[in-house]
């Protein structure tokens, strides 16, 4: 069982509304294929969408342009949906956050083409907890629950806004969030940082990109708020596409993203500067394992999550599947450390 699901449904799961979506996305039938010189690019709309528009029309004018595709923006406002529309086809590329893109590549024919760089050739951000500055509130008093506190968790698929934030911190100090506080709501990251601003939530997770994001949009409000709790590295977000998309329209994909922005000149100054309101600095190669540490993080996650219930069953298989994942990575590369086991 997914970690994300058991935050919202007293006493564990939300996981049913998750199912329930998936089952009605089930009655609805495969749209006819598209032109192919067309393609839907789907983005998560983690901030609103008028913001998302903003920063993705101009790269998208520029693939265009660069590839004589013609590109449809979907803008989702969850990343269930963003699953769901490429699943039926009616998306066939789309930026996915890491966790949303692994589920992609189980349940939705794609795997990953690219990822996004953040700085230099580096391509990772870090899960964040906020609180409003002045409030007072540390790291220890929320792991000291007692319902004390309102929280705002992220979207159930969020990589930043729910796994890393269980992993890294409930998983191993036997927490259940909905047991912890006052009130738990899933809402975007956007949602989040107003909501600890402006005093409607005392503790909520967010991102390193998406606090500097909103430094840039809304200064007044950033200064408002504080970082209590800042996570180890995740894999940035990724590019990633259906298998079944017309390996021609797929590489012209792929050349676009590795070339933009590197051109020299003022044009390539153009681009890099269309990037810096994304605050990406760039692209570079990737294919399903990029998602590796991702699936570390959910075993883990899911395997404290078994242990904590105390059911044996439960802890068996999860125990199971993380020594499976272990075994499957060590194989693929020897030199990479060991995952953490998660704490009995």
């Amino acid at each position: 069982m997914n970690p994300a699901s058991r935050l919202l449904a007293a006493p564990l799961l939300f996981a049913t509304a998750l199912a329930g979506l998936a089952l009605a996305s089930c009655s609805k039938p495969a749209p006819p294929p598209q032109a192919s010189n067309t393609v839907s690019f789907s983005v998560l709309s983690a901030e609103d969408q008028q913001s998302m528009a903003k920063v993705w029309q101009p790269l998208f004018n520029d693939m265009q342009k660069a590839t004589g595709l013609t590109i449809k923006p979907y803008y989702a406002s969850n990343y269930a949906s963003l699953v769901e529309a490429m699943r039926f086809n009616q998306t066939q590329v789309g930026w996915f956050a890491a966790l949303s893109a692994l589920e992609a590549t189980r349940r939705a024919n794609a795997e990953v083409l690219g990822r996004i760089l953040t700085s230099g050739n580096s391509g990772a951000y870090q899960s964040v907890l906020i609180t409003r500055k002045g409030s007072g509130i540390t790291l220890d008093d929320v792991l000291k629950c007692g319902k004390k506190y309102n929280f705002g968790i992220g979207d159930p698929k969020s990589t930043s806004g729910t796994l890393a934030p269980l992993a890294y911190v409930f998983v191993p100090h036997g927490i259940e969030p909905a047991d912890c506080f006052k009130t738990v709501k899933s809402a975007s990251h956007q949602a989040n940082f107003f909501g600890v601003a402006n005093g409607l939530l005392d503790v909520a997770t967010n991102n390193t990109v998406g606090m500097m994001f909103y430094a840039r949009e809304n200064p007044e409000l950033a200064k408002k708020v504080q970082v209590i709790w800042t996570s180890p590295e995740l894999p940035e977000s990724s590019i990633v596409v259906r298998k079944d998309l017309d390996p021609a329209v797929k590489e012209k994909i792929r050349q676009f993203f590795l070339s933009y922005g590197q051109a020299p000149g003022a044009e390539g100054d153009r681009q890099r500067a269309e990037l810096k309101l994304m605050t990406y600095t760039g692209f570079a190669p990737a294919d399903n394992s990029y998602l590796d540490p991702v699936r570390q993080m959910e075993a883990g996650a899911n395997l404290g999550e078994a242990r904590h219930s105390g059911d044996k069953a439960k802890i068996a298989a999860a125990q199971k599947a993380f020594d499976d994942l272990q075994a499957e990575l060590a194989a693929k590369n020897p030199a990479s450390p060991p995952a953490a086991t998660p704490a009995k």
